[in-house]
């Protein structure tokens, strides 16, 4: 008998899983948000002394030093592993050429009658970039959240990540920000930090939008903190749902399943397919698999409490489903998967073909891999060079062009009741 529910379509029983699902969801604990706000309050009253007094109750320990100096960070680049620097660069490169595309432009647009409309496009003046320290290090987190803010023309991003059990930076993150150009360097971490970024204090640089991913207590301090700052996106746990017919490699399958389902215990990795071969294949797959996985405990849980195999009648149904779902991460392991992309509306990033496993998408291909959870891919979008820039319209009348146009603004001026709104206009004839 499976640990992985395997579920029959049937208008009911997928319906009652999806439901499940959603309770992981669910309003953030009271007491961590009472927790959190409590930091928060404490940072914007005491600032850095604040931050450091956190990192010693949480960390242990004061860090080395507060700001990384910038040799530090130098020459974690310099001492780097040639393999990690060649890779890192490797990725960079796609990555930035993907968002590249991404910029947009300002525009005029002159009238015949003498009127200039437009719209001024420029990036943010200062980011904060939270990064998590320790075991669960991310040098592709750095990549993805500093490099669309640099593409957008963003003049200084500031870094916070928590130090090691020893007060030192982690070097592989050093290595990351020194490639993508990040500006400061704090060694702070957890709601404290995010609380420093959006207040800004004595020594850290106040932010206009705080990215990046953190644990329940980062991730509840930024939603407490949205309309202070701007942020990236309410994430939640991951999640990915492989579409897959009678000729998909249960192999492939099981592997892409368990590369999510590792993140922690409540990611969630779904199998949508037509075949029941297949999806006897992939449970066999995962049990072998999993043995040599070194968060093999993660999977398991994951896999059996938010995990599911769905068996559906034809690919059309599955199409239905994956839009109703709207994953972070969508695989589709159809024959021609090119043939599906018009029916997929909603999902975070879009993988056709069994070479475009999820993962190439987490550090290599382009896209961002900051992407929307929890069934928000219907109205939430990935990570981009949008997301750091801001527009301002402007607008220019002569006298003719106005007085066109004065009756119908008085008209509708006073048709809301403004007539200080009317008033403006008729003064001026």
């Amino acid at each position: 008998m499976s640990f992985i529910r395997k579920i029959y379509v049937n208008g009911k029983d997928e319906v009652e899983f999806f439901k499940q699902l959603e309770k992981r969801n669910g309003e953030t604990n009271k007491e961590i948000t009472a927790v959190v706000s409590e930091i928060l309050d404490n940072v914007k009253e005491n600032g850095d002394k604040a931050v450091k007094d956190y990192t010693l109750k949480f960390d242990g320990k004061l860090p080395q030093y507060y700001e990384v100096p910038r040799d530090v960070i130098n020459d974690a680049l310099t001492e780097a592993d040639p393999q990690l620097v060649e890779s890192l660069l490797n990725c960079i490169e796609n990555i930035a050429d993907f968002h590249q595309r991404q910029k947009a432009q300002s525009f005029v647009n002159c009238t015949p009658d003498g009127c200039v409309l437009g719209q001024k496009v420029r990036g943010l003046e200062k980011v904060g970039l939270y990064v998590p320290g320790g075991t669960a290090a991310y040098p592709s987190s750095v990549l993805m959240n500093a490099i669309p803010a640099k593409i957008a023309g963003v003049k200084e991003i500031t870094m916070v990540t928590p130090p090691l059990k020893d007060g030192t930076p982690n070097k592989d993150i050093l290595v990351a920000a020194a490639l993508c150009g990040v500006d400061r360097v704090f060694l702070a971490g957890g709601a404290q930090a995010i609380a420093a970024l959006a207040y800004g204090t004595q020594e850290m640089p106040k932010v206009d939008k705080i990215v990046g991913p953190g644990n329940i207590y980062v991730a509840t301090a930024k939603k407490l903190l949205y309309g202070t700052v701007d942020i990236d996106m309410f994430a939640g746990p991951s999640e990915i749902l492989v579409m897959a017919d009678e000729n998909a490699n249960p192999n492939y399958i099981a592997a892409d399943l368990m590369s999510q389902a590792e993140h922690d215990k409540l990611a969630s990795a779904i199998l949508v397919t037509t075949s029941e071969k297949v999806a006897e294949q992939t449970i066999a797959e995962v049990e072998r698999q999993m043995q040599d996985l070194e968060r093999k405990d993660i999977i398991r849980y994951s896999l059996e409490n938010y995990g599911a195999i769905i068996i559906c009648n034809t690919k059309d149904e599955a199409c239905d489903m994956a839009n109703k779902f709207a994953p972070e991460h969508l695989e589709v392991l159809f024959d021609n998967p090119m043939e599906y992309v018009g029916r997929l509306d909603n999902a975070g990033s879009i993988f056709l073909g069994q070479y475009a496993p999820e993962p190439l998408g987490d550090y290599y291909a382009g896209p961002n891999h900051v992407l929307p959870t929890s069934g928000t891919a219907r109205f939430f979008s990935p990570l981009s060079v949008t997301s750091f820039e801001k527009r301002s319209s402007f607008i220019y009348y002569t006298r003719e062009a106005l007085e066109k146009g004065k009756d119908d603004i008085i008209y509708v001026a006073q048709k809301e009741g403004l007539t200080a709104h009317a008033n403006s206009i008729k003064v001026r004839f």
